[in-house]
């Protein structure tokens, strides 16, 4: 039985579907000859894509399982419809983020651009009893998560075109 979840899940396997197949294999150049043990260009949205790919066929199994057995866990039916102006504030708040992040990404570098982004997405949620903590986090985890792939994974991040921050190895 098709219902909104068949639908939904269907919808987010096609989405992973036609980045796997399609968008990556024309957008992204895999060069002939990758140097030592660092992976290939195409490796980590690969990796996403198939990760979404299977969340997408693993929604689908299970919202045809619970559709043969009458279960529903459609909350949203029964609910009227209702757009609060803060709700849509806050979701051009979150637009405008990710927009600064992308736009930022080049002339930052991967550690302010993400050290920014972490400081925003604190703020965005409402933490604020938690400053400290939510500055020591913005801080600490793209450090360690740039360290982690270019120390493990041998993986370069962008260094950004101003030179404020160091690409740390």
């Amino acid at each position: 039985m098709i219902n909104k979840n068949v639908i939904r899940a269907v919808l987010i396997t096609l989405f992973f579907g036609l980045v796997h197949f399609v968008l990556i294999p024309l957008h992204v150049p895999r060069p002939s000859f990758i140097p030592g043990f660092a992976p290939p260009p195409d490796m980590w949205p690969r990796v996403v894509s198939l990760l979404g790919l299977g969340i997408g066929l693993f929604s689908i199994a299970t919202s045809v399982l619970e559709s043969r057995q009458g279960v529903s866990h459609d909350l949203t039916a029964s609910l009227p419809v209702r757009v609060s102006k803060g709700a849509v504030v806050r979701l051009g708040a979150v637009v405008l983020v990710f927009a600064g992040f992308a736009i930022l990404l080049p002339l930052l570098g991967f550690l302010g651009s993400s050290v920014l982004l972490a400081l925003a997405t604190f703020l965005l949620t409402g933490g604020f009893r938690y400053r400290t903590l939510a500055v020591l986090l913005a801080l600490f985890l793209p450090v360690a998560l740039q360290l982690f792939f270019a120390n493990v994974m041998y993986t370069p991040f962008p260094a950004g075109s101003w030179g404020v921050l160091p690409t740390l190895r």
